[in-house]
């Protein structure tokens, strides 16, 4: 097995496009990624509520219009991603930046998932464990 490297599997991510936001019933959001060459899709699920940051603005999921400015980021390209632990990770579009970094009362069990890679490889992210780990 090898050693974890923070964003390695995340900056896959760079240079896809995100098509969809659905939001799985008040459970969890879902983003799924493409790129016009690879096969499949690349799926992103976020098991806390992400913030949005988008036109100079910072959307939280109690605001009205949060919603909404989930589903702006589509079509967006996929432009810089970033994890570190204190600061979470960061997926920084074309069109607005999702971040996750939830508070302690927010998790419940896993913080995301990243999956759909042709290689099989795929990433959970939970509270304690490598770029979460200040959320133990």
């Amino acid at each position: 097995m090898t050693s974890y490297v923070p964003n390695e599997l995340l900056s896959r991510l760079v240079g896809q496009r995100l098509y969809a936001v659905e939001f799985v019933l008040n459970d969890y959001v879902q983003f799924r990624f493409d790129k016009d060459e690879a096969p499949g899709h690349v799926t992103f699920n976020t098991y806390v509520w992400p913030v949005v940051r988008q036109d100079g603005r910072v959307w939280r999921e109690q605001e009205l219009g949060y919603a909404d400015t989930l589903r702006r980021l589509a079509p967006g390209t996929v432009i810089s991603t970033t994890e570190e632990t204190g600061s979470g990770i960061h997926v920084e579009l074309d069109t607005g930046t999702i971040v996750i970094h939830p508070a302690k009362e927010e998790i419940f069990v896993e913080i995301a998932e990243l999956s759909g890679f042709p290689d099989g490889r795929w990433m959970a992210w939970r509270p304690g464990e490598d770029s979460f780990e200040d959320l133990a």
